[in-house]
């Protein structure tokens, strides 16, 4: 028999893993930090939609609308695209785009400020960073 839990909702016994109560409609977890990067099964572009929807557990087609409804607004929505695209590690427990880059600056400025002998190794965007 499969582990199983009490909804703290309704009181009705549901699978372990199940994010919503299949009785109540409950949502059960909240922000999921392993769950946040963007190499999901389900990412198309870049994946950021896959990971905001894995991450609070809600509808990937919820936040792909959102994020085209927020496009009209301003272009707000092209923004907040691109900034989580920069926030948002491509693998779990990978270094951001964001991380790279500011990691790069500081190398730079320590090796123009005479800190540092070695040359800054810049950022790839593409490859696989290695370990």
């Amino acid at each position: 028999m499969e582990d199983m839990k009490h909804c703290p909702y309704c009181g009705e016994d549901i699978r372990a893993q199940a994010i919503r109560c299949r009785y109540c409609r409950s949502r059960l977890t909240s922000f999921d930090a392993g769950r946040w990067h963007r190499s999901h099964a389900d990412a198309r572009l870049a994946g950021v939609c896959a990971a905001v929807a894995a991450a609070l557990a809600v509808p990937l087609a919820v936040v792909r609308l959102a994020i085209v409804i927020l496009s009209f607004f301003h272009l707000l929505g092209p923004l907040l695209y691109g900034a989580l695209w920069l926030i948002i590690p491509k693998r779990p427990g990978e270094d951001s785009l964001l991380e790279r880059g500011l990691r790069y600056a500081l190398d730079l400025a320590a090796t123009l400020g005479g800190r540092d002998n070695r040359p800054p190794t810049p950022p790839s965007m593409w490859e696989h960073p290695t370990a």
